[in-house]
């Protein structure tokens, strides 16, 4: 029996200012039933191929979930999958019909949602940290990066990698925009690959950020083509990197975010655990360690927004295809070790309106 309804998209503001607040929620967003039981790694809309709008959610709990979202905000628990070992990365088909979940169990499923059946699709020697469907003119296939240092290439009908990249770290962050994927490695490598006919190294860059990546997201110019990406580390700072700069002193930089104020002493630095743009602005979200959320037009150059603080870390973040829903998920990260974790502490996921606040501000003057 298929998963999905027949719901239709999402629409106005209806979902939003009702949910009660206190310090874990003090957006006061709609909050995700049945969230997972432990720290909530990765989030991922659903495509624009799907009408209506689900969420999917790996876990350190071993487990994916997937919830429908109505019009109303509602949040519909449908599915759940699980692996032998924490969930590090998730995505969809292009089709919307299939999920990929990768795992510290060394290895990635291929979940059909119509079906509500798992396969093992993908095998690497050390955890799959991350996993990114490829959708390309004359292929298609999955691409998954692991803590074994490489990067493979899998059609998910055959057992064996259509092809494997040695990368030069460890695989920490990855993304994918066709035709291009970046590659954020452990020593701070940075590799851009091409990924028409078949997938190659097109460039190496040297890192701009001092500290250990932690998350990448590609950007798209004006006519809708990859052109360059944001890097988050663990130390309170993106880089935005064009792929070809037109010039390269002015249009690459770096901004500080996820930090404390610092006014009488010195500053708090937080991870930056996630980065998405806005399919429509080309604006971006950051979330980090500190419990807050920010949103900023990178080509202004400018913060458009902070949260309050939550009284935990958030992990992971998401922007549906239309760009009228941010996800973002409260949970232990363990950035400051084992003994602050309590497992009193429920997680969380909540959806808020994009459609506003990450509009670009219209310039005064000339």
């Amino acid at each position: 029996m298929s998963l999905f309804g027949t719901s239709t998209g999402f629409g106005g503001n209806t979902m939003f200012g009702n949910a009660a607040t206190d310090n874990h929620n003090p957006m006061k967003d709609i909050e995700v039933t049945s969230p997972p039981d432990d720290s909530i790694s990765c989030l991922s809309f659903s495509p624009a191929a799907l009408p209506g709008n689900y969420l999917i959610a790996g876990s350190w709990a071993n487990d994916v979930r997937c919830w429908e979202v109505q019009d109303s905000g509602q949040t519909i628990p449908k599915a759940q999958q699980m692996h032998t070992g924490p969930i590090l990365d998730v995505c969809w088909s292009d089709d919307g019909t299939k999920v990929f979940t990768a795992s510290s169990d060394k290895t990635a499923k291929m979940w059909d949602l119509n079906s509500n059946q798992a396969i093992q699709v993908a095998q690497h020697d050390g955890p799959i940290k991350t996993i990114h469907w490829i959708k390309a003119p004359s292929y298609s296939c999955i691409m998954t990066g692991s803590w074994d240092k490489s990067l493979k290439f899998w059609d998910t009908r055959t057992p064996n990698p259509l092809l494997t990249i040695q990368l030069p770290e460890r695989c920490y962050c990855a993304d994918v925009v066709y035709p291009m994927a970046v590659v954020a490695t452990a020593e701070r490598g940075l590799v851009v690959y091409q990924l028409e006919n078949q997938p190659s190294e097109y460039k190496r860059i040297d890192s701009p950020l001092k500290h250990q990546h932690r998350c990448v997201a590609i950007f798209m110019d004006k006519q809708n083509k990859p052109t360059g990406f944001a890097l988050g580390s663990i130390e309170g700072r993106v880089a935005i990197q064009y792929i070809q700069p037109a010039n390269p002193a002015k249009d690459n930089f770096t901004f500080k975010c996820h930090r404390s104020n610092g006014q009488t002493g010195p500053q708090d630095i937080y991870a930056v655990n996630g980065i998405a743009f806005h399919p429509v602005h080309g604006t971006l979200a950051t979330v980090g360690s500190d419990g807050r959320f920010s949103f900023w037009d990178k080509d202004a150059r400018t913060k458009l927004k902070t949260s309050e603080q939550l009284d935990q870390p958030i992990t992971a973040c998401s922007i549906n295809n239309n760009g009228n829903i941010f996800a973002y998920s409260s949970s232990y990260d363990w950035s400051k070790g084992h003994e602050y974790y309590s497992p009193q502490k429920k997680n969380y996921i909540f959806l808020r309106s994009a459609t506003e606040e990450l509009k670009p501000r219209t310039k005064k003057g000339i």
